[in-house]
């Protein structure tokens, strides 16, 4: 799901493109992707886009008239820009936006259509559409603090809840806890005076750099690689493989269609969390250690090292 920074890097690509350019039709190509009635999407047609903005992880396109179109991927929707009225791929495509200065397509993988589209009229109505999350980047020690305190739940729960953080998700709230060296299972109420602000400065850290290097990696372009499992990244999508820092291999948590993944020796002092899909393969007999796992899992062999990455889902 793109998430904070690469919702960041699509905004900054199309301002270049569309700012202050007008809309000159909508091609609805899947009927689903459309969640809003009123005002109809004809509505848009013959507007210029006055600014954009982001919401959490939606992309919020102001029009003319006080219109707003907002744009939410979900986990496998993408954006591509192409020529003015270019065709879009006849199984993935989902909607074009025909610019005076070129197309922006919205595409989306897989046969669950999740990715939407809104279409709202004034600043009260797309407010509707914000989880109300604090957005990290902007705020302080305190006000961190107390977002973070408000309910007592996990820390990859809290960092991904966009009621709580806005824009962070599965991807970057494993990258954000391995940066800080904390837990994905500790309980926000109980962190030390020391420990929350290591949490909020690793939360800025990683989301500003991760800024910089996409926008690195796009340059003049438009990011067509945006992706959930990035090189570079410590531990996010690399369950067995070794922790940049300590070497270790990095563990997962497998729960519904999530995975969390962290190192245990940089992170829960060598003791592994328990993981369902594990748990099952050893019977209950869950080892409580880091050192013991990898004797079981070799006296095991191969069938306990397969991956098996699950999708992802925040809002």
């Amino acid at each position: 799901m793109p998430e904070l920074p690469d919702v960041v890097v699509y905004i900054e690509a199309l301002e270049k493109r569309i700012g202050d350019a007008r809309l000159e039709r909508v091609r609805l190509l899947s009927p689903f992707v459309l969640r809003s009635v009123d005002p109809p999407l004809a509505a848009a047609a013959g507007r210029r886009v006055k600014a954009l903005r982001r919401s959490g992880k939606r992309i919020v396109i102001e029009l003319e008239g006080s219109l707003f179109l907002v744009v939410h991927l979900m986990i496998a929707g993408r954006l591509h820009w192409r020529s003015a009225g270019a065709r879009s791929p006849r199984k993935l495509g989902l909607v074009a936006f025909d610019f005076s200065t070129g197309t922006l397509l919205m595409t989306e993988a897989g046969s669950t259509r999740r990715a939407s589209v809104h279409l709202v009229r004034g600043e009260a109505a797309l407010r509707e559409h914000d989880p109300g999350g604090l957005e990290v980047v902007d705020a302080d020690l305190e006000a961190f603090r107390t977002a973070l305190t408000r309910e007592n739940h996990t820390l990859k729960r809290a960092l991904t809840d966009p009621r709580i953080l806005s824009g962070i998700g599965n991807a970057y709230g494993d990258e954000i806890l391995h940066r800080a060296r904390l837990s994905p299972v500790r309980l926000s109420r109980q962190l030390t005076r020391e420990e929350i602000p290591r949490l909020f400065e690793a939360t800025r850290a990683t989301l500003l750099d991760w800024i910089e290097r996409l926008r690195r990696e796009a340059g003049a372009e438009f990011p067509e690689g945006v992706t959930a499992f990035r090189d570079g990244m410590a531990v996010h999508g690399r369950y067995g493989k070794p922790c940049p820092d300590c070497g270790s291999p990095v563990q997962r948590i497998v729960y519904a269609e999530n995975e969390t993944n962290y190192c245990a020796r940089c992170q829960t002092g060598g003791k592994l969390l328990a993981d369902r899909a594990l748990s099952r393969l050893l019977r209950g007999d869950w080892p409580p250690t880091l050192e013991e796992l990898e004797e079981r899992r070799r006296a095991l062999g191969p069938r306990s090292e397969r991956p098996d990455r699950k999708g992802y889902e925040d809002d």
